[in-house]
């Protein structure tokens, strides 16, 4: 129970078949990437690695990995574009259906399933606005496939596969060759639309004019590249091109995050995530064949082919918000402060599965009532283990006590008074409750002293020992039963105080219920299981209680009955010795 209310177990476990899990938090506050706008839906990087997770709890191709939202309930998209668990590296992107604002929310990874098969959905990550997304991770003279649903897979493959991608592997272009796209319903762009382009950029060299991408239809034409490093778009149809005011040059050989965005009434580009330059443009109608690092028909007079390093291409039907540029920009790079990843956590104990649940749906007010009851179960046992050993202790000594009565009281009924109390037989007799019972009536006898020193006894004071030693017994009976009320009050106590708090759980519960509108099992079933949680600790409090009191119970009557007996025998022994007030004792 205390392993269910640890921090960071406290969520109830997606599906009882993974057995680990790692908390994924996405932080856009101030204190982590500060984006103070929402960027919707995203397809969100997890960059994998030694430094932040173990591999060998995986499958072998990772077909196990799954993430969930952060209800705990709601499983996401995913598509891995890179695991390579010999190398510790993996590369994944994730369908995160509301990306925060100025906040962080948490999502989990499960994996550690070998029955799971692959559940990786590549074309339902990207949301259908995206046309095209080439990560480059194909092996070299294959042409990249498209990972929407669209198939946009090139003609070609004019570059070389490299693995100093900015995202794992990445397109080297030698700028003599463009990658040519066929012509697709879902690539055309209709007169005054809407369109983004985005991809990673690493140019070789800076020159004038550089095609990264281009896109004709007849006449019209949307060119997107580099001249001199400095990104640009230009819209070309009847009338003069119209190009973006220049800027800062990228640096060579070093990546850069270039997009471009056209709304139907302007032209931007964006370069690392900030808008750089913009233009009051149309977008002309565009059905023809795209090209990728240079022209459709090749270079044409002025332009070059791009030479230098491609990552993450895509394009979008709609124009993307400055926040989800920001945040792509932020996201893929090689560090970022977005994504955090917490520890990996094992799916055993109390902390995990139906028991999650429960424990993660228990009330302030239950666990008041849940906490009193633990309290009276710890001192509940405490009193059990007490009373249980000293009534053994004193059983023991006791038929120790016996043994030497019934050696020694045949000579001398007083004669065991006279054991030194520091011998080792004096410390065994002094447990003995039968001894100071024992000690009492010597006591009395020895005050029983005439005028010449002898020890005289009648019939009134033999009644007076009895007397005496029953008053010790009834002592001894009292520590016997001292603090056995506290078990009485646990057994009667207990059943109840857990069922106090499972009322009030549950019309708590019915009180949210109606608040929220919400009737259904999954918002009825855990609280109620979590109030029903209550009544259960007060079983558990009063069940151990009864069975300890009961035997405790029998054992103290075991020792009182005992005691009530070597009473009778102790009176009547001395009677026996002393028929007549003639008869005496000498006191020594």
């Amino acid at each position: 129970m205390l392993l269910g209310v640890l921090p960071g177990v406290a969520n109830a476990w997606w599906q009882n078949d993974w057995s680990y899990r790692k908390a994924i938090t996405i932080d856009t506050s101030p204190k982590g990437a500060n984006i103070a706008d929402s960027a919707g839906r995203v397809p969100l990087l997890i960059r994998l690695h030694s430094g932040n997770f173990q591999f060998d709890g995986l499958a072998e191709n990772g077909a196990d990995i799954r993430f969930v939202a952060a209800d705990d309930k709601t499983p996401l998209n995913y598509e891995i574009e890179q695991y390579d668990a010999v190398l510790g590296v993996a590369l994944i992107w994730v369908d995160v259906p509301k990306m925060p604002a100025g906040a962080s929310q948490s999502i989990w990874m499960y994996y550690g399933n070998t029955k799971a098969q692959d559940g990786s959905k590549p074309a339902e990550t990207f949301d259908p606005d995206y046309t095209l997304v080439y990560h480059f991770n194909g092996a070299s003279g294959t042409p990249p496939k498209d990972a929407t649903a669209n198939a946009n897979t090139a003609r070609n493959a004019p570059f070389k596969t490299v693995e100093d991608g900015i995202i794992g592997k990445a397109a080297r272009f030698d700028g003599n060759a463009a990658l040519s796209l066929p012509a697709n319903p879902s690539l055309n762009v209709s007169a005054g639309g809407s369109f983004t382009f985005s991809a990673w950029v690493k140019p070789a060299s800076l020159a004038p004019n550089t095609l990264l991408f281009s896109h004709r239809d007849g006449a019209n034409a949307l060119l997107i590249g580099l001249d001199n490093g400095v990104p640009f778009a230009e819209i070309d149809g009847a009338a003069a091109p119209v190009r973006t005011p220049a800027s800062t040059p990228l640096a060579v050989d070093k990546w850069s995050h270039v997009a471009v965005t056209a709304d139907g009434k302007t032209l931007t580009v964006y370069v690392n995530g900030k808008e750089v330059s913009q233009v009051a443009a149309t977008l002309p109608a565009l059905t023809g064949a795209l090209a990728v690092a240079g022209d459709v028909e090749g270079a044409p007079a002025g332009f070059a082919a791009f030479a230098g390093s491609l990552d993450e291409l895509r394009l979008s039907k709609v124009a993307r918000s400055p926040a989800l540029i920001a945040l792509d920009t932020l996201s893929q790079g090689s560090e970022s402060k977005l994504v955090a990843y917490g520890a990996d956590e094992k799916q055993s104990g109390f902390g995990f599965g139906y028991f999650g649940v429960i424990v993660h749906s228990v009330t302030v007010d239950a666990w008041v009532v849940i906490g009193i009851l633990l309290a009276m179960a710890a001192v509940s046992w405490f009193v059990m283990w007490t009373k249980a050993r000293y009534v053994n202790l004193v059983d023991k000594a006791n038929n120790y006590f016996v043994q030497r009565f019934r050696e020694v009281a045949g000579k001398h009924l007083v004669g065991l008074a006279r054991v030194e109390e520091t011998s080792e037989e004096g410390r065994r007799l002094r447990q003995s409750s039968l001894y100071r019972l024992y000690k009492a009536g010597v006591h009395e006898i020895h005050s029983r002293v005439d005028e010449r020193g002898r020890t005289v006894i009648t019939t009134e004071s033999i009644e007076a020992i009895r007397a005496s030693m029953d008053a010790t017994l009834v002592r001894e009976n009292q520590q016997l039963s001292k603090s056995m009320v506290l078990l009485t009050i646990a057994i009667s106590g207990g059943p109840f105080l857990g069922l106090l708090g499972t009322v009030v759980g549950v019309m708590i519960t019915f009180a949210a219920i109606a608040a929220a509108g919400d009737v259904n099992v999954n918002a009825i079933a855990p609280g109620i299981a979590a109030a029903l949680l209550a009544t259960v600790t007060g079983l558990f409090v009063a069940i151990p209680a009864l069975f300890g009191y009961n035997y405790l119970l029998i054992r103290n009557k075991n020792v009182t009955a005992n005691m009530q007996v070597f009473v009778d025998e102790f009176v009547t022994r001395l009677a026996e010795a002393h028929r007549s007030p003639e008869h005496a004792v000498l006191a020594d």
